[in-house]
């Protein structure tokens, strides 16, 4: 390699300003609350997902329990198909139509962003012929 050509580089390893030492990770700090905020948005969507998946669970659950028995404790077979930590905000009513049952079930939507979020109930509604 020429001698011109390695004194101009290590020239311009000189030449920066001993200020732009960490710049990389200071761009970084920038960016990590939008990285975070991402994240829990996609965190909450899944959440939103499952808790729909577990009302219709526990629709069907419900549904089935009420076409066995019409006076029975349908309301406790629609919890018990919900997910421990979802089955506190669990509630089912059941209408009886002629030959037919439908269980309407309710699962509130927990938040990930802590004091916000408000994303209601996922309803699910399942409806199953009253065996005779």
């Amino acid at each position: 390699m020429p001698r011109r050509e390695k004194q101009g580089r290590v020239a311009d390893r000189r030449r920066r300003s001993p200020r732009d030492r960490g710049q990389v990770a200071i761009e970084y700090l920038g960016f990590l609350p939008i990285l975070l905020i991402v994240g829990m948005a996609v965190v909450q969507l899944g959440i939103i997902a499952y808790a729909g998946q577990q009302a219709g669970t526990a629709a069907r659950a419900g549904a089935r329990s009420a076409s066995r028995d019409p006076g029975g404790g349908y309301g406790q077979d629609c919890r018990n198909a919900v997910s421990g930590w979802l089955a506190d905000g669990t509630s089912c009513v059941a209408g009886f139509t002629g030959n037919d049952v439908r269980v309407t079930s309710s699962v509130d939507i927990p938040s990930v962003f802590f004091g916000w979020g408000d994303f209601g109930p996922a309803q699910r509604t399942a409806t199953m012929p009253v065996d005779q």
